[in-house]
């Protein structure tokens, strides 16, 4: 497929428009709005359960289970890589998305047996189907709209709003069940929480079932890969897939997994530059943009993705979380104040974009990276002035600056995710446009598994003390500060690279 056909214009899909956005945006909302109530209503328990469960309640523990967390996430982002793929070139991205979602269903109940073989055997399954689910229905929403359209950007961010408004619910009723059924420690609980975790998941594959006839033949199977015993193939190749990743997960350990995962991302990049060459000077030079941003991306998501970990062993141990009346603010309700915020800022940054968009003053794809990496920055810098100024005689901290830490770090979220997403769908290659949005969760998956090595650093052997919080929040502080300085530095370079694409 030649350059000309990618900046050519094409006719619009014919789809009728609700609130400004093509209708089939929010079908895929709400798709995903249930997947991620399905993620995330487990994913705040991971690492307290593997310690209560597993570790029974030793903080020694902490470490081990920050790495296995860090691990996990990686995974489930990697495979992304080869979900883009077999949408791309197999069964295309509405088959791909609904056999993930079965598979993502299996794994989630899967995680309900107290075992610790099954236990990381239903995470692997887990990470397989979202491997098939999560690029592809984010490039189906990039195809709902024409090159040039400057609504992309803003399109992306409310679907981004429904991954969110996923992730805020999903903490607060499944830690709710986790401490409230029967009256017994939440613990003991957990499975009630990944129960409801397999409901939401099944909820989406039934909304996308159904809702995916608006689509059209977005996402539906080029002739050549029409053929449904392709999808035979590819569960066969999933049975394979799946004792590989637990193998991977389990006995591989973060460490390895880092330079696998590391040569994996240099392998994606060759087939995306090869591409490229096929269509000439600029589309080579917009894949070498995209790849410095994927770089920046995982310095981001290396401190972002403390939330699971780190900072759940913070609010456990260090965070002051008594409220009136003797009331204890639970641990799994820090997780949707990000999503909260989220929710709550995502419009205003849309109106932001737009507003500055029409005055030709809005910021351009690296500079809201380097401002997404800088309101990270300032959330640790938050942490950094309560475990040095703020420390009671109790040995704990206020709960504030941890709300305050997730907020800024949203903020700096949303200059980043959202418009990541967009620019994969116009940067990449046409014809790999689904390997180009594997090669967006691979770069987050790298950046999510140093996330969980730089947990495991702070909570040490014994686990997390003030000390060992501020030494390593005030390291992940200069770090995104200097990335975030850097990135503004060479951004007109990198406009340059990407002739026009903002």
């Amino acid at each position: 497929m030649s350059q000309a056909t990618d900046t050519t214009p094409r006719a619009a899909p014919d789809y009728p428009q609700l609130l400004g956005h093509p209708r089939p945006l929010w079908m895929l909302f709400m798709a995903e709005f249930w997947e991620r109530f399905a993620f995330y209503g487990m994913r705040w328990a991971l690492t307290l359960y593997i310690v209560a469960q597993f570790f029974n309640g030793d903080s020694a523990g902490q470490a081990s289970a920050s790495r296995t967390y860090g691990a996990y996430l990686a995974l489930v982002y990697a495979t992304a890589v080869f979900g883009g793929y077999v949408a791309d070139k197999i069964i295309g991205y509405q088959r791909s998305i609904l056999l993930g979602a079965v598979v993502m269903a299996a794994g989630l109940f899967m995680v309900m047996v107290p075992n610790q073989q099954i236990f990381m055997l239903g995470l692997a399954t887990v990470i397989v189907g979202n491997g098939l689910f999560k690029p592809n229905i984010s490039s189906m929403v990039g195809q709902l709209y024409v090159p040039g359209d400057s609504r992309r950007d803003r399109g992306f961010t409310l679907f981004y709003m429904g991954i969110n408004a996923g992730a805020l619910i999903a903490p607060v009723l499944t830690s709710t069940l986790a401490t409230k059924v029967f009256g017994t420690p939440g613990h003991q609980n957990y499975h009630v929480v990944f129960a409801a975790s397999g409901v939401g998941m099944l909820i989406s594959l039934v909304w996308f079932w159904f809702g995916r006839r608006q689509l059209g033949r977005i996402g539906m199977p080029a002739p050549e890969i029409a053929n449904p015993v392709r999808v035979v193939y590819v569960a066969l190749g999933v049975l394979v897939a799946i004792p590989l990743v637990y193998l991977l997960m389990d006995k591989a350990g973060a460490v390895v997994l880092q330079w696998l995962l590391t040569a994996l991302f240099l392998g994606v990049g060759v087939m995306l530059v090869i591409e490229a060459i096929r269509t000439g000077r600029v589309q080579i030079q917009r894949v070498i943009a995209m790849l410095i941003i994927f770089t920046f991306n995982v310095l981001f998501w290396m401190f972002f993705e403390q939330a699971g970990s780190s900072f759940n062993f913070l609010a456990q141990h260090i965070v002051d979380r008594q409220m009136f009346g003797g009331w204890e603010f639970p641990i799994g309700w820090f997780q949707s104040v990000n999503p909260v915020a989220i929710v709550l800022l995502a419009p205003l940054v849309t109106l932001a974009w737009a507003w500055l968009d029409k005055r030709r003053i809005e910021p351009s794809i690296p500079r809201k990276f380097g401002l997404g990496l800088i309101g990270n920055a300032l959330g640790f810098a938050v942490l950094m002035y309560a475990l040095s100024g703020l420390v009671g005689d109790n040995g704990m901290i206020p709960l504030w600056p941890l709300v305050l830490c997730y907020v800024l770090q949203t903020a700096g979220e949303l200059c980043l995710s959202p418009i990541g997403l967009s620019m994969v769908t116009k940067l990449a290659p046409v014809r790999l446009v689904g390997l180009g949005m594997g090669g967006w969760f691979l770069s987050t998956a790298i950046g999510n598994n140093l996330a969980g090595l730089f947990a495991g650093h702070v909570s040490g052997e014994n686990g997390m003390t003030v000390d060992s919080a501020l030494s390593g929040y005030t390291m992940g502080f200069w770090i995104l500060l200097g990335g975030g300085v850097l990135l503004f530095l060479i951004a007109p370079l990198i406009n340059r690279l990407m002739h026009g694409i903002r």
